[in-house]
């Protein structure tokens, strides 16, 4: 498998550029632990060195490997609310869950 493979994927209903060896943080996959593989087959698109492949909208002979290195939760957001007059205030935090993710293998099956 060469090194300069890309591939645009779909999860979590994020759209990401990936390469083998990247890693990323998404929302959390549910029900899985650190040191989980798990297999992504929403490819749209698959670069390497005979060229570029596209789908409509996915591939179906495309797969991306990944291995679930954490869960963890992200900084917090706080959200504050208020108007100028009469003392309202509403002060809320929120952190998002997220699954650290690493590319292990791009696959293209013929």
């Amino acid at each position: 498998m060469a090194t300069d493979t890309k591939a645009v994927i779909q999860t979590q209903g994020q759209q990401l550029m990936v390469q083998v060896g990247d890693i990323f943080k998404v929302m959390r996959y549910p029900h899985t632990e650190a040191g989980s593989i798990l297999e992504i087959k929403e490819v749209l698109l698959y670069e390497d060195a005979s060229g570029v492949h596209v789908g409509k909208p996915t591939l179906k002979n495309a797969s991306v490997r990944v291995k679930v290195l954490e869960n963890k939760r992200d900084k917090k957001v706080v959200i504050l609310k208020h108007r100028r007059r009469g003392g309202y205030q509403r002060k809320q935090g929120f952190r998002q869950a997220l699954s650290v993710i690493q590319v292990e293998a791009i696959e293209w099956k013929q």
